[in-house]
C-alpha cells in the first residue's frame, strides 16, 4: 500500500533514536528539570532570538493546545479560529471542555485574517457575552496553505489593534517555514506564544511550546501539571528536539516533504485533477469522482476531507520527511489512471 495517510506514521528520524539510545541509560532529574530540556530550550531561544522566552516540552499537539489556550485566557474569554481550525475541528471540544469558547470564523482558504477579525469582532461585547481574547492559528492551515512574513505580521498589527493575544499551532512549523519563507525568529517576533511541532517531523513524540509574551508566562508549569502534561520522563523530549534541531536538520526534513507534496500537486493538476486548496506545504487536496476515490483505496491509504457534490470527494495526501520519491510518482500515476 502506498502510505500518504498522515506524517507521523512512521517511528522518528535515526538521528533522534541515536540520540535516544546514546542518552539512554543517563540518569537525570524528571518533569522536564533536566540538561537535555535545557539544552534543547536553549537553542530554541537561540533561533528564535527570544532570550526571555520561556520554553516547555509537552507530548502532543492537542494537549499543548489545551492546556496553554487554557492558561492563557480568563474563564469569560475566548478563542478565535478559523471555522477550519484544528482547534474546531479536530480535538473533540478539548479547549471548549475547559470552559472556553471558540469563535470560529468562516474562511475559504483556512487562514484567520485581519479582515475576518474585522468583520466578525464587531461586538458589542460585554458582561453578557464571553469576550474574545485569543487569534489561533496554525501554521501550516487544515487545508494546507501558510501564512508568510507579511501575512504574519499584518495579523500581528490587527491583534493589537483589537487587543487580541496571538498564538500559532505549530504542528506542522517546519513545513510552513519553508513553504513561506519565515524563520523561527519570525514567530518570536510576531506571536505571544507557539509550538514547534515534532510529532510531524521527524519525533516519536513531541511538542515545544515557546512562551514569547512575559506576562503569560508564571505558574504554567502548574498549569501542565494540572491537565497532566507534565511526562515524568521530560527527558526523553529534550533528547529528541536536541537531535533534530541541530544542523538544519529540523527544516531538511520539511523541506523533503514539502518537495514530494508539490511534486503530487503537479502531476495532478498537468492531468486536470483540481484541488481544493493550493498545495502550499506538505498537504495536497485533490477532488476526485467518488468510483475512483473508493478504486483508489485498494492501493493507497490518505484521509477523506469532505464531500464535495453528488459525485465528487475531496481527498487529503499527505507528504513526510520519510516519503519517498518513487511513491509519489506511483500514486499520481495511479490516481490518474482511476479517472482516464
Amino acid at each position: 500500500m502506498l502510505y500518504f495517510r498522515n506524517d507521523y506514521g512512521a517511528g522518528a528520524h535515526p538521528a533522534v533514536l541515536e540520540a535516544l539510545c546514546r542518552t539512554n541509560m543517563d540518569l537525570t532529574a524528571g518533569y522536564g528539570t533536566d540538561p537535555c530540556c535545557r539544552e534543547a530550550a536553549d537553542m530554541i531561544r537561540d533561533l528564535c532570538r527570544c532570550p526571555g522566552a520561556a520554553v516547555h516540552f509537552l507530548v502532543g499537539g492537542t494537549q499543548v493546545n489545551k492546556t496553554a489556550i487554557g492558561a492563557f485566557l480568563r474563564p469569560y474569554e475566548a478563542a478565535i479560529s478559523a471555522d477550519s481550525g484544528h482547534i474546531c475541528v479536530h480535538e473533540a471540544g478539548a479547549v471548549e471542555h475547559n470552559g472556553h469558547k471558540i469563535l470560529h470564523l468562516p474562511s475559504s482558504d483556512g487562514r484567520l485574517t485581519p479582515e475576518l477579525l474585522e468583520s466578525h469582532l464587531a461586538g458589542p461585547f460585554n458582561e453578557h457575552t464571553v469576550s474574545p481574547r485569543l487569534a489561533y492559528i496554525s501554521n501550516s492551515t487544515e487545508l494546507g496553505t501558510i501564512y508568510d512574513g507579511p501575512g504574519l505580521h499584518a495579523l500581528r498589527a490587527a491583534c493589537d489593534e483589537k487587543r487580541l493575544l496571538l498564538y500559532c499551532d505549530g504542528a506542522r512549523l517546519g513545513s510552513a517555514m519553508e513553504a513561506g519563507g519565515t524563520s523561527f525568529a519570525d514567530y518570536g517576533e510576531t506571536c505571544d506564544a507557539f509550538t514547534l511541532g515534532g510529532t510531524k517531523n521527524g519525533l516519536l513524540f513531541g511538542e515545544a511550546l515557546v512562551i514569547v509574551n512575559p506576562a503569560l508566562q508564571p505558574g504554567f508549569r502548574c498549569c501542565m501539571k494540572q491537565q497532566g502534561a507534565m511526562l515524568a520522563k521530560g527527558r526523553l523530549l529534550g533528547v529528541q528536539f536536541s537531535a533534530i534541531l541541530k544542523d538544519g536538520l529540523y527544516l531538511k526534513l520539511a523541506s523533503h516533504a514539502n518537495a514530494l507534496a508539490r511534486r503530487i500537486a503537479e502531476g495532478l493538476e498537468a492531468m486536470g485533477i483540481p484541488l481544493l486548496a493550493p498545495a502550499e506545504s506538505n498537504q495536497v487536496f485533490p477532488i476526485l469522482p467518488d468510483g475512483a476515490v473508493e478504486r483508489l483505496r485498494e492501493h493507497a491509504e490518505f484521509e477523506v476531507e469532505r464531500k464535495m457534490d453528488a459525485g465528487r470527494t475531496c481527498i487529503r495526501f499527505v507528504t513526510a520527511w520519510h516519503t519517498r520519491e518513487e511513491d509519489t510518482d506511483a500514486l499520481v500515476e495511479l490516481t490518474g489512471s482511476l479517472i482516464r
